[in-house]
């Protein structure tokens, strides 16, 4: 159930009061900040180089993301669809789980 029984909204599965708090915490944290900063002027750099258009369901990925030490640099960002931008480290073929080399087969 919602916290105090708000309403959810449907598309975040978010009550108000968890929004606010997110806000506060998380979205406002200096780390995110810079890094939201570095993704919108990887996306304006792709929309002036021609490469998306505002509105087109496509995203800007890093292919080296940024946490892990990656760049704006062109040579380091590819157009692609939002689900597979935004799919949480799922790669193309498989569920996102790696197999232990004892269940590899032989």
């Amino acid at each position: 159930m919602a916290e105090g029984g708000e309403k959810r909204n449907p598309s975040t599965h978010r009550t108000p009061s968890q929004v606010k708090r997110h806000s506060r915490t998380y979205q406002a944290d200096p780390d995110q900040v810079k890094k939201r900063v570095k993704r919108n002027q990887a996306r304006a750099a792709a929309m002036k180089a021609g490469k998306v258009k505002k509105g087109d369901g496509k995203d800007v990925g890093h292919k080296k993301p940024l946490s892990r030490g990656g760049t704006n640099a062109p040579s380091n960002l590819a157009v692609q669809s939002q689900a597979t931008n935004r799919g949480h480290g799922m790669s193309k073929g498989g569920n996102g789980k790696k197999k232990s080399p004892s269940s590899r087969k032989k």
